[in-house]
């Protein structure tokens, strides 16, 4: 692929989206032709999708940052497809994280099924191994502490397509290196359900604008909010489980479970990543 080196003219979301209209152009009249012949001959594969009742799962979500602590990993039971979303926490378990430089803690559980740390720091460059001990069961999950990657600015414009205000942020990509991306939403310091991901496949080493749309969820910004914007450098494993989870946080026990990069059949995350912050207040 070719590296994209100049600055982009537009938002990632409105280059997807212009790029979708070209494809679906050219789709159509291949799909013209051969709408007959899928008749006769099906070669899209049917996913059987399960939704009885199943043995409740582990849920483990943590998280390590380049900043001080305490991190914290939340421990829970996930339920049924159709019962309510309160997962029973999950007390009792012994919980560990080391990395590769000797640093080693057992948490403390200060609450039911909240684990935190007393004396742990994240480290960029370092990757950390947790080990979570539940029963007769053990999860494990690694993940490595990207270097952090700061925004250079933050602005706030009118999108192309709904004419909704968005919250815009830039940041240089660092060339020679891959990187993946999660950015966490806050509207007058609270955080907002939906996040966002991104990797650098087609914006390595580019100068990167990108709008945080609301999605379908209700978020309106107006005059004198205060907006503030985490971007989180995270690992693949990490990545591949916020691209998957989608705006629901990762919190679904339904079969469309994110992928998650801990052992043994247990929902959930563990993230090691760097975070920068950058904030606005919205103008006229």
């Amino acid at each position: 692929m070719q590296r994209i080196t100049s600055n982009l003219t537009a938002t990632y979301q409105d280059f997807k989206k212009i790029q979708t209209l070209i494809r679906g152009r050219i789709l159509f009249g291949i799909l013209a032709g051969i709408a007959l012949s899928l008749i006769f001959i099906s070669c899209e594969r049917v996913i059987q999708l399960d939704l009885k009742n199943s043995t409740p799962k582990i849920v483990i979500q943590g998280n390590i940052y380049d900043q001080p602590g305490p991190y914290i990993v939340k421990i829970s039971k996930s339920v049924n497809f159709d019962a309510s979303s309160n997962y029973p926490p999950v007390s009792g378990a012994k919980v560990v994280i080391t990395d590769n430089f000797s640093q080693n803690e057992t948490l403390t559980e200060t609450t039911a099924g909240t684990y935190l740390t007393s004396k742990l720091r994240g480290v960029p460059g370092r990757t950390y191994s947790l080990s979570v001990q539940s029963g007769n069961e053990t999860y494990l999950s690694s993940a490595t502490m990207p270097y952090a990657v700061a925004m250079d600015s933050i602005y706030f414009s009118k999108s192309l397509f709904s004419g909704e205000k968005l919250t815009t942020i830039r940041l240089l990509d660092p060339p020679f290196t891959v990187n993946y991306y999660r950015f966490v939403y806050f509207i007058n310091n609270v955080q907002q359900k939906v996040f966002y991901v991104l990797n650098d496949d087609l914006f390595q080493g580019a100068s990167i604008r990108y709008a945080l749309l609301s999605r379908g969820s209700d978020i309106k910004l107006k005059t004198g909010d205060y907006v503030v914007v985490w971007l989180e450098s995270v690992d693949h494993g990490a990545y591949e489980y916020f691209r998957t989870a989608g705006s629901d946080e990762g919190e679904s026990a339904s079969p469309a479970n994110p992928v998650s990069n801990i052992s043994n059949g247990a929902l959930g995350y563990f993230n090691a990543c760097s975070v920068r912050k950058i904030s606005a207040r919205v103008e006229e």
